[in-house]
């Protein structure tokens, strides 16, 4: 039985083709039980973020399970011309090379910015749904127990966290450069997950005063708007305050456009020229794209802080330097025990 890792992410894919394969937190563990049950698939985890969506998974058959899960992820596409393309975007990493991939993801050096700390806890909540859907086993839960300790350790034996270490922090870093600082300026927060709070508490270490947060449970967004000292709007009600917003940061889990033209369009007389800016975190998209074509809207989605990104790992690279250095030698350490194909206890049991 070997390990593969199969998937896209924002190296290989654009965010247009990204949220074609993005999987939502309530079918996750749905999507590890589906692809488990795939004949020539053994063991898997799915994990699926706003950068990247990867399937860990262990087999005896690795052409047959690359062309099984293959065909799960692109469902229904049906032009051959449509599936070449796709399939271009996708990569596939063995044995070691996808222990060292997985690394690398959990010590955030995979992350569009570098030493993201949100990957972790993703990664973690991964592994718990892939358990919760009985799609992991002897070597997942193997590799997954300790994949973990190259995660802190590179965190705490370097200064990779140093700058922004979220898409979250990069959105704040955009914004903030776009309106010459964050003092006065107004900000809505559409969604109360796990990025927008990581935003959230940028936005206040930065200097915003002004925060208002909507979400559809109105508890969650009274929640978070007590630990940023913002005001909280309901979620049918946030369309009025644009009127007085000059950013707009949107990260809910919602399969359609949360802000579109129209909307945008009741608020342009009041706001007289003022410049909107407008930040989309979500996969799949929530703004839609037409909403940068008005006058005076700036529209930014993940691709765009790609920028960001680079600037920040620019300034980092002696630390990017001595983590890759800690997960080589990680992986030289561990890949002979985890990589190695190892008898079940009661498969030794069987042969004695």
């Amino acid at each position: 039985m070997q390990m593969y890792c199969l998937g896209l992410n924002h190296r290989t894919s654009p965010l247009a083709i990204r949220e074609k394969f993005a999987v939502a937190k309530r079918h996750m563990q749905q999507s590890n039980a589906e692809i488990a049950a795939l004949a020539a698939v053994q063991e898997c985890v799915l994990l699926s973020t706003c950068n990247r969506t990867e399937l860990y998974y262990w087999t005896h058959d690795a052409r047959a399970a690359y062309a099984d899960i293959m065909g799960y992820f692109l469902g229904t596409v049906v032009e051959e011309t449509e599936k070449k393309q796709l399939s271009a975007c996708f990569y596939c990493h063995e044995g070691e090379a996808a222990l060292r991939h997985l690394a690398r993801v959990a010590a955030g050096m995979d992350s569009m910015v570098i030493g993201e700390t949100e990957i972790f806890g993703q990664l973690k909540d991964a592994y718990r749904e892939a358990q919760a859907a009985a799609s992991t086993a002897f070597y997942a839960n193997r590799t997954f127990q300790r994949i973990f300790t190259i995660g802190k350790k590179v965190r705490t034996e370097t200064r990779i966290t140093s700058g922004p270490t979220s898409i979250g922090a990069a959105a704040v870093q955009l914004a903030g450069d776009s309106l010459g600082g964050l003092s006065g300026a107004q900000v809505l927060i559409v969604g109360a997950g796990d990025i927008a709070r990581s935003t959230a508490q940028s936005l206040c270490s930065r200097g915003a005063e002004g925060i208002f947060v909507a979400n559809r449970s109105y508890e969650r967004a009274v929640d978070l708007a007590q630990k940023v000292g913002g005001k909280v709007i309901r979620f049918t009600e946030w369309v009025p305050y644009l009127e007085q917003i000059d950013i707009v940061i949107v990260s809910t889990a919602s399969p359609v456009y949360v802000v579109v033209p129209s909307v945008l369009q009741q608020a342009q007389d009041a706001r007289k020229g003022r410049p909107l800016f407008l930040i989309d975190l979500s996969v799949p998209r929530n703004i839609d794209p037409a909403c940068g074509l008005l006058p005076d809207i700036y529209l930014y989605d993940t691709d765009t802080l790609q920028r960001i990104a680079e600037n920040s790992h620019h300034a980092r690279r002696g630390e990017i330097e001595r983590a890759e250095q800690l997960i080589d030698a990680w992986v030289h350490e561990n890949s002979a025990d985890l990589l190695t194909p190892r008898m079940h206890f009661d498969e030794k049991l069987e042969k004695n």
